[in-house]
């Protein structure tokens, strides 16, 4: 088929700095939130930790002559706050800085762009027993440390992403508290979601005054949801809600600088206790590209009749659905494979928020459970469909008018995937965390090959292997 992607179109990989560095003391790096939480007893499967992980501090170099070999033209990769800012304040670790530099030098050398973002969830803890993000000062503070990182790297930094799924970062990580810091509360998580709004808009402007050439943009982890009976007038309600969660908090924010109406009603007194005169102003900001990390669908079943909200400790404070029977195929993560959600995805945005010009795939990409073959290799045929389907997908959405520019594979290495530990592998290329040693999987090969297919406008997309 004819090659939907433009010449300009960057193919890449994505991974994060707590999941991939290691070296979690060393170099003067400070204490982030998942060091404590994953330290903390019943926190994490078979409690492993980031102390370790895929060594990468240490074999940066190793591992980006391997997307090299790849064939990778984009990284995006993590920085880590406490690596460079031990104490999220204003006293600087000069080693943690010269790691980044080693990090971008070797990119450009091996002719990969670098697109740097700069929170992926390990937030120092000195600013965690401060309130966190919980608190309107971290706001500043990443601010502040945007505009630090923007003007030592901005010279050869373009791509910036300022917080990876703040949905995550709020909601999981004070209301449902399964990630760090494991807080539990509804006003925390409230004000944890305004105040990543407010972070983005403050340091979109910082990284702009540091950078002159900086496009800069945010990472949302997006989805559709899919519902049992759409003439259901509390499931509509229910997936409104949960779009207006999930999807529309922070591109509504962006965009026009106020939450969606559903939300700012359902929660009335609650969330407007944390917004302040001139927040409208702040949230709303020119960003250059959206980045979306898409995984899977989601599918919602009717609430129960005596489904009440539910208070402080649940994931959503409204009523609760019962969840659809997940249709086959399913990743190891128990989600489903639903390709055709991307390109749907894909085009609601350049639908319904016009002022997206731009849209990144920051991430894409299942777990499986990957098991060398005798002779060492590993061939995970679900994943290398997984991605040549879900590539197929953007095309079509590309082809329909969808101002997408890049795809970023999630992830390059596997990885500590948070509370899942090491028990779940999303990487292209199979890591023994015994050994350090790294195996690039047949899905890896795949996207090489298609990397190297549009580069040279031949046929697009593969079909399915194996």
């Amino acid at each position: 088929m004819p090659n939907p992607f433009p010449r300009e179109f960057k193919w890449g990989v994505a991974t994060a700095s707590y999941q991939i560095e290691g070296s979690s003391a060393s170099d003067g790096r400070g204490t982030s939130i998942w060091d404590t939480f994953s330290h903390t007893s019943g926190k994490t499967v078979n409690g492993d930790t980031g102390d370790v992980a895929c060594d990468h501090y240490r074999r940066y170099a190793a591992d980006v002559a391997l997307m090299r070999e790849l064939a990778i033209q984009s990284y995006r990769f993590s920085i880590s706050w406490p690596r460079i800012f031990p104490n999220g304040d204003e006293k600087l670790e000069p080693r943690g800085f010269d790691f980044y530099d080693r990090l971008v030098d070797e990119l450009l050398e091996a002719g990969i762009s670098p697109m740097a973002t700069l929170y992926h969830w390990d937030l120092p803890q000195a600013l965690q027993d401060r309130g966190g993000w919980a608190n309107r000062e971290t706001a500043y503070a990443f601010a502040s440390y945007a505009e630090k990182v923007a003007a030592r790297l901005g010279d050869r930094v373009e791509q910036w992403v300022t917080l990876n799924e703040p949905w995550c970062v709020a909601w999981l990580g004070y209301m449902s508290g399964v990630h760090a810091p494991g807080i539990k509360n509804l006003d925390q998580a409230l004000a944890a979601a305004h105040h990543t709004a407010l972070a983005h808009g403050l340091a979109t402007r910082a990284i702009r005054s540091a950078s002159s050439t900086a496009n800069v943009g945010l990472a949302l982890n997006m989805t559709n949801y899919r519902v049992d009976d759409p003439g259901n007038a509390d499931l509509s309600t229910l997936a409104d809600l949960m779009d207006a969660h999930v999807n529309r908090w922070w591109l509504d924010a962006f965009t026009i600088g106020a939450y969606p109406r559903a939300l700012t009603d359902f929660y009335g007194p609650k969330l407007q206790a944390h917004i302040e005169p001139g927040d409208e102003d702040i949230l709303r900001v020119g960003t250059d590209f959206l980045g979306i990390n898409y995984y899977s669908d989601s599918f919602l079943g009717v609430p129960a009749a005596d489904a009440k909200p539910m208070q402080d400790g649940g994931l959503f404070p409204f009523p609760q659905a019962a969840s659809s029977p997940i249709p086959e195929p399913k990743t190891a993560m128990g989600w489903p494979i639903t390709a055709s959600g991307i390109r749907d995805l894909l085009l609601r945005v350049s639908r319904d928020w016009p002022s997206v010009e731009a849209i990144a795939i920051t991430e894409n990409g299942a777990a499986f459970d990957d098991v060398p073959s005798e002779d060492g290799r590993i061939l995970d045929h679900q994943r290398a469909n997984y991605l040549t389907s879900h590539i197929a997908a953007v095309g079509e959405a590309v082809e329909l008018g969808a101002p997408v520019v890049s795809y970023h594979a999630w992830s390059f290495l596997d990885n500590f995937e948070w509370a899942e530990g090491y028990s779940k592998r999303f990487g292209l290329v199979y890591v023994d965390y015994e050994s350090q040693n790294r195996t690039p999987k047949l899905s890896a090969e795949v996207y090489r090959s298609l990397i190297l297919a549009h580069a040279s406008d031949s046929e697009a997309v593969q079909q399915p292997v194996g």
